[in-house]
């Protein structure tokens, strides 16, 4: 060892390194889950795609609208477009999307010629693009970066010559932006909604094989992983990139596995503990196909294979013609405790088969027999395309969340487009640009962004005007800058809040147009007025369209869906009493009533709520709504018109009195929840009369008499937990948002 090695060593020893507070931002921008790290992240991604458009653009091919337009659609994809996923499930949607990138931007580039033209396109492509969010939410999440790039072609000048450096840039950007998605800083895994519904079968098989045992009846920690299961299959515990809500057959197929798998979960826990003699044979015979079948499907979903049908349906067909009523001179109480066991049992098994078929069917079986015949997979078998048509016709409609959302925004941006016509605003697709990002749901929401966007434009404007004043025509700092300004905006903007990326992105564009053209502090007096201009028009139309959101229209969504239910109620007692419906207003009536509360539910919950205000508990009630529709398909099943001569003159009149009992307190409920009224406080006793009590007479009644107070008695917990929490509400104490 000579002396070079000993001064090597001592250079290593002096060589700096990397500060420990660097080292940690590194190893959360790399592996952390937080809104930091998910910002850190996609600045980076944005920031590398649409520098790398812009310079390419600008100094390399030296074409400024290439450049301009290379930069604007990363940013509009990335930075203004929010589509849930990893990098490469964004990189996929931006792909797709890349076709109506370019009829939009040759739309926006033809429309140009008259003001009247560009207006009238942008009434019906911003309705269109606003629109498509009822297919889902990653078409929700393009669609803000696609109005952009109608946007910004459809502003004079009227120059089509340019139509090829203008879909040269757009090309260029978007490309360069899916290569960024899917190779820079990818996103920590998560777990999918498939790996968690395969968890939740797995755990049911657990419980159902511990009821096969003594002492008949799931222990606490069984309880509590049932809980656990069901609860991380809510969709607020899921991640957006990983939630079912599309559209299509698979989509449909694996929301309706979880929701399946959570009532599976909560039948276990529900089944009553057998008598002294313990279960009968039958009955342990179909507790262990439960719990096989769910091995089986919780298999299918890890594997990614359907598992095909298994005997859980026939084992079930045969308890249904071997379970028997207690024989005369039982007492009653006996009877009554032996057939709604019977009853859980049967809905637990219910709830099994419609695992097992639903998860076959998000793995790509072709459904069967079984599967057309039920309701509950009305879509088996339908097209993608058709189901996208069959959703979005079902919320074309004024009483549509995503319909007012449509409306509201293709007026605000119609209206922006016209003032900026008719006052020739320099730079006016900025007010465009605001009032697309600053409208909100509600006016009240939308002034506080406004009053944010505001302050945080005018000091990045102040800004803004002194970096313009001081490097002038130096075009080489503004590009050394651009880079490191645009990284602090898509990071710290989406973190700190509307104000700091406003603000922030006022130095982004002094900083862009400082390089396509000569430059003074009056760009960001501009950027300011136009802010200002599109702020008030958003302002306008919030005041206008639908001012108070999702929250009122949730209110009548659900009033009108506790009326369907109780019309479902009514309809089904009916039929099993008398042979025929009553009152019926159909399943149909009842599904779509459901899908348009279920739409405003999911806009409520991104809404800021009113103090004061009472709120019922409006995922109880959406349960409800599924509760009462499973329910009534599984009790008609069979289809038999003489069902009614099953029952005995007693048991018939029983149980019409216990539904039409029901039926009237969630029509009332519904009623009162429509006006200004909250609903009354619970009476203490909201469960049909008979479904817990004796019978009032000895002999026996046929099953599905237990089966119909079964699934009246969980209609009535239902309604005592909405008509619960309303009554907090309304004795003065702070409403609790239950969803």
């Amino acid at each position: 060892m000579g002396p070079e090695a000993d001064t090597g060593r001592a250079t290593a020893r002096a060589r700096p390194r990397p500060a420990p507070a660097l080292r940690r931002a590194a190893t959360e921008l790399r592996h952390g889950t937080g809104p930091s790290a998910r910002a850190g992240r996609r600045a980076v991604r944005v920031t590398v795609a649409s520098v790398a458009a812009f310079y390419a653009g600008l100094y390399g091919l030296h074409e400024p609208v290439t450049a301009t337009y290379g930069l604007f659609a990363a940013v509009a994809m990335a930075g203004l477009s929010r589509i849930p996923g990893t990098g490469r499930q964004r990189a996929a949607v931006v792909i797709r999307v890349l076709p109506a990138g370019w009829i939009l931007v040759t739309a926006g580039t033809l429309l140009a010629v008259r003001t009247w033209a560009a207006v009238a396109g942008m009434l019906v492509i911003g309705f269109l693009l606003a629109f498509a969010a009822a297919a889902g939410p990653r078409l929700a999440g393009a669609a803000p970066g696609l109005q952009l790039l109608y946007i910004l072609p459809c502003f004079p000048p009227y120059a089509p010559q340019t139509l090829g450096e203008r879909l040269g840039g757009t090309t260029l950007g978007i490309l360069l932006l899916v290569l960024a998605e899917s190779l820079l800083l990818p996103d920590p895994p998560t777990t999918s909604y498939r790996a968690l519904s395969a968890n939740a079968a797995m755990t049911a098989a657990r419980c159902a094989t511990e009821l096969t045992h003594p002492p008949w009846t799931l222990s606490a920690q069984a309880r509590s992983a049932a809980q656990s299961a069901g609860e991380a299959l809510r969709p607020f515990h899921v991640p957006e990139s990983e939630r079912p809500a599309g559209p299509g057959p698979r989509e449909r197929a694996l929301a309706h596995t979880g929701m399946a798998a959570r009532v599976l979960l909560a039948r276990l826990q529900e089944v009553p503990r057998p008598g002294p003699g313990g279960p009968h044979r039958h009955t342990l015979e179909l507790l262990l196909e439960v719990a096989s079948s769910a091995r089986r499907t919780a298999a299918a979903l890890r594997t990614g294979r359907p598992a095909g049908p298994g005997r859980l349906l026939d084992a079930l067909a045969v308890y249904r013609r071997l379970r028997t009523v207690p024989a005369q001179g039982v007492a009653p109480e006996t009877t009554s405790t032996v057939m709604r066991r019977q009853a859980m049992l049967m809905e637990a098994a219910y709830a099994a088969v419609t695992l097992a078929s639903a998860a076959d069917l998000a793995l790509g079986r072709r459904p069967g027999a079984a599967e057309i015949k039920d309701g509950s997979f009305w879509y088996a078998g339908h097209s993608t395309v058709r189901l996208w048509a069959h959703r979005l016709v079902g919320h074309l409609s004024p009483r549509s969340v995503y319909f007012q959302n449509a409306v509201r925004i293709s007026l605000a941006l119609a209206a922006a487009r016209t003032v900026a016509g008719a006052d020739s605003l320099p730079h006016g697709f900025w007010a465009m640009l605001a009032a697309l990002t600053l409208i909100r749901t509600t006016a009240a929401q939308t002034g506080a962004i406004v009053r944010q966007a505001l302050i945080g434009t005018l000091l990045g404007a102040l800004a803004a005007a002194a970096l313009l004043v001081f490097v002038k025509g130096n075009t080489t700092a503004y590009a050394v800058a651009l880079p490191v300004i645009m990284l602090a905006t898509f990071w710290i903007g989406p973190t700190r809040g509307v104000g700091w990326a406003q603000g922030m992105f006022t130095l982004v564009v002094s900083t862009v147009f400082a390089q396509l053209a000569p430059a003074t502090w009056h760009l960001a007096e501009f950027r300011f007025l136009d802010v200002l201009t599109g702020s008030v028009i958003g302002l306008v139309i919030g005041l206008l369209a639908w001012p108070r959101g999702a929250q009122e229209e949730l209110r009548r969504d659900i009033a009108a869906l506790l009326g369907a239910i109780a019309s479902t109620v009514t309809s089904t007692t009916s039929f099993l009493t008398q042979g025929h419906a009553q009152g019926q207003r159909g399943g149909p009536s009842l599904q779509h009533v459901l899908m348009l509360a279920e739409s405003s539910f999911a806009q409520y919950q991104s809404e800021p709520r009113r103090a004061g205000t009472p709120v019922a508990d409006w995922q109880a009630t959406l349960m409800a709504g599924h509760h009462a529709l499973r329910g009534s398909r599984r009790l008609l099943e069979p289809g038999d018109p003489a069902a009614s001569r099953w029952l005995g003159p007693a048991d018939r009149a029983g149980l019409a009195g216990d539904g039409a009992e029901l039926a009237g307190q969630y029509e009332l409920v519904g009623t009162l929840l429509a006006g200004t009224r909250p609903p009354p406080a619970p009476s203490g006793r909201p469960v049909p009369r008979r479904a817990e009590g004796a019978r009032p007479h000895a002999a026996p009644a046929p099953p599905i008499y237990y089966d119909a107070e079964a699934w009246l008695q969980g209609l009535a917990i239902d309604l005592d937990r909405i008509t619960e929490a309303t009554a907090e509400a309304v004795a003065g104490l702070p409403p609790q948002d239950k969803g």
